[in-house]
């Protein structure tokens, strides 16, 4: 997952704050958030999040007691490094493999975990439409070796949606691709 950065990045709890933050850029982490999910000692993980808010990668904010770090979306190397995550992880592959071979797809979302930034291995995509599902079978477990992770569905129609379109709203999401 990280070899896109070990080259340039040497620090790899860098890599993974990186590979964290600049996934989903709305998503906010805190300090013990990050040292509970990557199993490290505090010192680690402060030291790489000021480093980061000091180039400016990062932009921070207090709320209460702790401190929220999230992507900085306006830095001049946003764009690539959240280009250069999303490949890291597979999603470009996604999109491009399995979502624009689907028939009558409108929207394809990237819910819970992988939304959040943080790479466990099952990528959960909410994919909106009238759907081929053997296609869909065929190319997920094309797009799976490829990416090394397994990929959960859950296909929609438009009606379908908007039905449950108030609880898929209380997760973290991302959306990868719109036909609008």
């Amino acid at each position: 997952m990280d070899t896109i950065f070990t080259g340039l990045i040497t620090s790899k709890m860098r890599i993974r704050i990186i590979m964290r933050l600049f996934l989903n850029p709305k998503q906010e982490s805190y300090l013990r958030e990050l040292v509970t999910e990557f199993d490290v000692s505090p010192s680690q993980v402060k030291k790489e999040l000021q480093q980061l808010r000091k180039t400016g990668l990062l932009s921070s904010s207090k709320n209460g007691r702790s401190t929220h770090y999230r992507a900085n979306e306006s830095h001049p190397l946003y764009p690539e490094l959240h280009s250069m995550v999303k490949k890291a992880l597979g999603m470009d592959r996604i999109v491009e493999s399995i979502i624009e071979r689907l028939g009558n797809l409108e929207m394809a979302i990237l819910v819970d975990d992988y939304a959040r930034g943080k790479d466990t291995g099952i990528v959960d995509l909410v994919l909106i439409g009238n759907i081929d599902e053997n296609n869909l079978s065929d190319l997920k477990k094309k797009t799976e070796s490829y990416i090394q992770r397994k990929i959960r569905t859950l296909v929609l129609t438009r009606d379908e949606y908007l039905n449950h379109k108030e609880t898929l709203d209380t997760r973290p999401q991302l959306l990868l691709w719109s036909k609008n």
